[in-house]
């Protein structure tokens, strides 16, 4: 009996694909992505990966690698087209302040190189707070832990493979 090949054998039997950890979470874990490259550009972020896909800048998703006032670290998926509000997500987890994490310690909590980072397969786990608007898009588009890679999955697969939580902390992104 001949057994259907899943949707990520067929991808992998027309392109190669890197080794990130980020990939090899979501291929151990059966499900359903897709992957899409496109030409990085330094400091370009979502706008150039939005633009470069033909796809909603809304639906290009951000990972965020922030810390506690007390210097521990936690990522945040965020709308491309938004900003994190670290006022309010201070006050959802009851500390002084939230602050992005320079580049350096970004990629020493993650094990990606920033533009890069995915919330799949980190160095160290981390919690996850997740933008609760991204639940009402059909499809995402998020980081597979290289420069110039998103994969596009259906946004319950966050929380079929992570801990996360949803917030409300999103805010105009005020014309960047």
């Amino acid at each position: 009996m001949l057994q259907a090949k899943t949707h990520y054998e067929v991808i992998m039997a027309k392109q190669k694909l890197p080794g990130t950890g980020a990939l090899r979470l979501l291929r151990g874990a059966k499900v359903s992505f897709e992957v899409h490259r496109y030409k990085y550009e330094e400091r370009g972020g979502t706008k150039v990966s939005a633009r470069e896909l033909g796809v909603g800048h809304h639906n290009i998703i951000k990972t965020l690698v922030m810390e506690q006032s007390c210097g521990k670290p936690l990522i945040v998926l965020m709308h491309g087209d938004k900003e994190v509000s670290t006022r309010a997500l201070a006050r959802h987890l009851d500390v002084k302040s939230v602050v992005a994490c320079q580049p350096d310690k970004a990629q020493k909590h993650s094990g990606y190189l920033v533009g890069g980072t995915s919330v799949f397969g980190t160095r160290k786990t981390m919690p996850v707070y997740v933008e609760e608007s991204i639940f009402e898009l059909s499809k995402i588009y998020i980081n597979g832990g290289q420069r110039g890679l998103l994969v596009s999955i259906a946004p319950e697969i966050l929380e079929e493979l992570l801990n996360v939580e949803r917030v409300s902390v999103g805010r105009d992104a005020g014309g960047h």
